[in-house]
C-alpha cells in the first residue's frame, strides 16, 4: 500500500511544475511587459501568458492515443523533459518570440501531465484509498503557486527583478521530476496487461502493493480490458458448504454454485444463484429502475446502491467480504492453462496455472482457477504469505478477535470478488457451453442480512441457518472467444491478452452505450466546471482584497503595489491547502457524489453574495468584508469539490482499452472552455458588469449541481473494472427505460 502513496505523491510533482508556472508568468508578466515595452501591444501580452494554455490544448488532442500506444510513464518523463527544456529557454530568452516558444513548450509540458497524471494514480492506487491519492495533484498543484508565488515575492522587493529568473528557476524542479519519472515511477499495470506484458504487470503490482501474491487482481485486469458484453445483475447466497451442499432438493442450483475458500482450516462456503423473485437487495432495486422517474438517471441509483450502509450482524463473522480469497471454484474440465507471458517461462511457468480438476463431484465444480504454487519465497520463509490459497485452507491462525479473519485478501478491492464458472445452454448442435464472469459484493441493504434458507426457493435447511446475500454482476469475460476456444484452451482467458493489444482503439468503441454514457458524464462535468466562475473570482479576488485595506496596510509596511498584488495571491493559495487536505480525507468516506452535492450549494451562495455586495451600497468597509469572506468561502469550497472530483471521475469511469483517449476528450473539453471563459471575462465583464458575470455564474452552479444529482454516480472505493461494467448495465437499464 505505501508503494502506491509513494508513487502517487512522485506522480503529483507534475502538478506541481503545473502550479509553480501558472503563478511565475502571473508575476514574471509585470515585468515582461517593460522590458519589452509591451504596455502599447496588449495582444502579444496576451499571448505571452496564454501560449502555455494553446500548447497544452494543442498536445492534449493526441496525448491519449499515443499514451494508449507507448505507455504513461514515457510521456510523464516527456513531460518532464518539456518543463526542463523550457524553463532553460526562458532563462535565454533575447527576444519576445523565443519566450513564445518557450512558454509553447511549457504549454506541451502541462498538457501531457494534467491529462495523464489523474490517469496514472487511477490506474495504480488501490480502490479504497484512490479518491485520497488522486486528489493529491489539486494539493501539489495548490502548494506550487504558494510556493512561486512567495519566490516571486521575494524577488520582486529586489531592486531590479529579473524575470528570466523567475521563469527560469522552473528547470531546478522539474529536474526533480525528470529524475522521479525516469528511476521511480513504473509503468501502469493496467497498460502493461493491455500489451500483454504479464510478467512486468505482476512485478509493478507487488511492488505497488507491497506483497508476493497478487493474482487476484492481475486477473481483475485482464478482465478490464474489454466490457462484457450482456451483463446481468444477479443474487447470490452464500454459507458454509457443509450446509447448502445438503440441500438435495435444487440440483439446478448446485450446478450454477461457486466454492469459495474460508480462513479456517477445513472450511469453505458455497455461493449459490437465488432462483425466482428477489426481494431484497440490488437485484430487485435494479429490476425497478426502469420504472423510476426518468429525472435520475438509472445509472446513478444502480451505483448508489452499492453504497448503501452495510449493517453489522455480529454473525458470519459480520463482514464476509473482503476477507474471502479469490480462490474460486470453476466447472468445466479445462486442460491447464497456457502461459501468458512468454518471457516467464523459465521462473514462472506455473504462476498463471490452473490446477486440473478432479476434486469435486458436480460437473460445474473444479479445484481453484487462481491457484498459486510455492514460489521460492513461501520455501524460504516457511509459511505462506496472507492471502495465499495455502495460508487460507491449512491455517487457523489468521483468526483475529472474535473470530474475525485479518491478514491480506485475495480480493479486487472495495468488497468485491471476481470468480468464473462454466455454464451450459442448448444450441444448434447440442449443449453449448463457455465462460461466464462473475464480480460479486456482499449487499449493502439496511436491516438484517441473515437469511435462512427455508426462505430460499428449494430451500428446507434449519431456520438458524445464516447466509449472506451478495449481488453480482455476471457477463462474458473479456478475452473469451468461442471461436478460438480450441485454438487457445486456457481457462477463462481464452485469448493471450497481447493478441487483443494488437488491436488498437477505434473511433467506433466511443459509441459502445457504457463508453458513449461515461462520455456524457466527464465531458458534461469538465464544461460546467470551467463555466462555474473559479476564474472570473481569481480574477476580481486582489481588487476585493484591495478593497477591503489589505492593499493599504501593505503600502504602509513599504510593500509596493505589484509586490502586495503578488503577496496577496500567495495568501489566497495558502487559504486552499487546509481545505484540500479535508477532500482528501473525505474523498473516499462521503465520497465523489456527496462532496460535489455538498460543496456545490456552497459556490452558489458565495456568488450571490458576491452579487448583491456589487449592487447592495452597504457602506465601502462592510461590502469589502462580505465580498472577502465569500472569496474565501467560494475557494476553500471549490477545491473541496468542484476542482479536483471532475478529474478524478474521469480518470475513473472509462475501459482500459480507450481511457486515453476519452481522457483525452475530456480534457480537450477543459482547455477549450479555460480558454473560453478566460477571453470573453473582459468583454462580460464591460457588457453586463461584474454582477451580470457572478450571476451567471451562479445560474451555471445550480445547474452543475443539478446535473450532479441526476446524472453523476458514486465512485467510490470500487475497482475500476467493476464502475466500467456498471456503466455498461447503466447505460442499458437507461436506453430499456426510454423504449419503454
Amino acid at each position: 500500500m505505501s508503494g502506491a502513496v509513494l508513487v502517487a505523491v512522485a506522480a503529483a510533482v507534475g502538478n506541481l511544475l503545473q502550479g509553480w508556472d501558472n503563478a511565475t508568468i502571473a508575476g514574471a508578466v509585470l515585468y515582461i511587459k517593460k522590458e519589452f515595452k509591451l504596455e502599447s501591444q496588449p495582444t502579444v501580452e496576451g499571448l505571452i501568458v496564454a501560449m502555455s494554455l494553446i500548447g497544452a490544448t494543442l498536445i492534449t488532442t493526441c496525448s491519449g492515443p499515443i499514451s494508449d500506444w507507448l505507455g504513461r510513464r514515457p510521456l510523464l518523463i516527456i513531460s518532464s523533459l518539456l518543463y526542463f527544456v523550457s524553463g532553460l529557454v526562458m532563462l535565454w530568452s533575447p527576444n519576445v518570440y523565443v519566450l513564445l516558444f518557450a512558454r509553447l513548450l511549457d504549454g506541451f509540458g502541462i498538457g501531457l501531465a494534467v491529462t495523464l497524471i489523474p490517469v496514472y494514480i487511477s490506474e495504480t492506487a488501490p480502490p479504497e484509498i484512490r479518491g485520497l491519492l488522486n486528489t493529491l495533484p489539486q494539493f501539489t498543484g495548490s502548494v506550487g503557486m504558494f510556493l512561486s508565488y512567495c519566490m516571486v515575492f521575494g524577488m520582486s522587493l529586489m531592486q531590479s527583478p529579473s524575470w528570466r529568473l523567475m521563469l527560469g528557476v522552473l528547470s531546478i524542479p522539474s529536474l526533480v521530476y525528470f529524475v522521479l519519472t525516469l528511476f521511480f515511477l513504473p509503468e501502469s499495470p493496467r497498460w502493461l496487461v493491455s500489451k500483454g506484458r504479464m510478467l512486468e504487470a505482476k512485478q509493478v503490482l507487488q511492488r505497488l502493493r507491497g506483497r508476493e501474491d497478487v493474482s487476484g487482481e492481475m486477473a481483475l485486469l485482464v478482465e478490464g480490458l474489454g466490457v462484457g458484453t450482456d451483463t446481468s445483475i444477479e443474487e447470490y447466497i452464500i454459507g458454509p458448504d457443509n450446509e447448502l451442499m445438503d440441500d438435495d432438493q435444487d440440483l439446478s442450483g448446485k450446478k450454477d454454485q461457486i466454492k469459495l475458500y474460508g480462513p479456517e482450516e477445513g472450511l469453505s462456503w458455497i455461493a449459490r444463484p437465488v432462483t425466482g423473485r428477489s426481494t431484497v437487495g440490488l437485484v430487485s432495486r435494479h429490476g425497478s429502475m426502469a420504472s423510476r422517474s426518468g429525472l435520475v438517471d438509472p445509472l446513478v441509483s444502480l451505483f448508489g446502491s452499492v453504497h448503501e450502509k452495510l449493517p453489522d450482524t455480529g454473525s458470519m463473522r459480520s463482514m464476509l467480504f473482503p476477507h474471502f480469497g479469490s480462490m474460486f471454484s470453476v466447472g468445466g474440465n479445462q486442460p491447464r492453462q497456457e502461459e501468458w507471458d512468454e518471457e516467464s517461462l523459465a521462473r514462472e511457468g506455473n504462476e498463471y496455472a490452473s490446477d486440473t480438476g478432479g476434486g469435486d463431484s458436480d460437473d460445474n465444480l473444479q479445484s481453484p482457477l487462481m491457484s498459486r504454487q510455492t514460489t521460492s519465497m513461501e520455501k524460504d520463509l516457511g509459511a505462506p504469505p496472507h492471502g495465499s490459497l495455502s495460508s487460507m485452507r491449512h491455517s487457523s491462525a489468521m483468526q483475529g478477535y472474535a473470530g474475525e479473519p485479518v491478514g491480506s485478501s485475495m480480493g479486487i478491492g472495495g468488497g468485491w470478488q471476481l470468480a468464473w464458472k462454466w455454464s451450459e445452454r442448448e444450441g444448434k448442435d447440442g449443449k453449448e457451453g463457455g465462460f461466464k464472469r462473475i464480480y460479486l459484493h456482499q449487499e449493502g441493504v439496511p436491516g438484517s442480512q441473515r437469511g435462512s434458507l427455508v426462505s430460499i426457493p428449494g430451500g428446507d435447511a434449519p431456520t438458524d441457518s445464516e447466509v449472506i446475500q451478495a449481488a453480482a454482476l455476471v457477463s462474458q469475460p473479456a478475452l473469451y472467444s468461442a471461436q478460438l476456444m480450441n485454438q487457445h484452451p486456457v481457462g477463462p482467458a481464452m485469448v493471450h491478452p497481447a493478441e487483443i493489444a494488437t488491436k488498437a482503439p477505434i473511433w467506433s468503441d466511443l459509441f459502445e452505450p457504457g463508453v458513449k454514457h461515461a462520455l456524457v458524464v466527464g465531458v458534461g462535468i469538465q464544461i460546467l466546471q470551467q463555466f462555474s466562475g473559479i476564474n472570473g473570482v481569481l480574477y476580481y479576488t486582489p481588487q476585493i482584497l484591495e478593497q477591503a485595506g489589505v492593499g493599504v496596510l501593505f503600502s504602509n509596511l513599504g510593500i509596493s503595489s505589484a509586490s502586495a498584488s503578488l503577496l496577496i495571491s500567495a495568501m489566497t493559495t495558502l487559504l486552499m491547502l487546509p481545505s484540500i487536505a479535508v477532500a482528501m480525507r473525505l474523498m473516499d468516506v462521503s465520497g465523489r457524489r456527496t462532496l460535489l452535492l455538498s460543496t456545490i450549494p456552497v459556490l452558489i451562495l458565495s456568488l450571490i453574495i458576491l452579487v448583491l455586495g456589487s449592487l447592495v451600497d452597504m457602506g465601502r468597509v462592510v461590502n469589502a468584508s462580505i465580498s472577502t469572506v465569500s472569496v474565501i468561502l467560494y475557494f476553500c469550497f471549490f477545491v473541496m469539490g468542484f476542482g479536483p472530483i471532475p478529474n478524478i471521475l474521469c480518470a475513473e469511469i472509462f475501459p482500459t482499452r480507450v481511457r486515453g483517449l476519452c481522457i483525452a476528450i475530456c480534457a480537450l473539453t477543459f482547455w477549450i472552455g479555460d480558454i473560453i471563459v478566460t477571453y470573453t471575462l473582459p468583454v462580460m465583464l464591460k457588457s453586463i458588469g461584474l454582477a451580470g458575470v457572478f450571476g451567471m455564474y451562479a445560474v451555471v452552479c445550480l445547474i452543475s449541481w443539478v446535473f450532479v444529482y441526476m446524472k453523476v454516480p458514486e465512485t467510490k472505493g470500487m475497482p475500476l473494472e467493476v464502475i466500467i461494467e456498471f456503466f455498461a448495465v447503466g447505460a442499458k437499464q437507461a436506453a430499456d427505460a426510454k423504449n419503454n
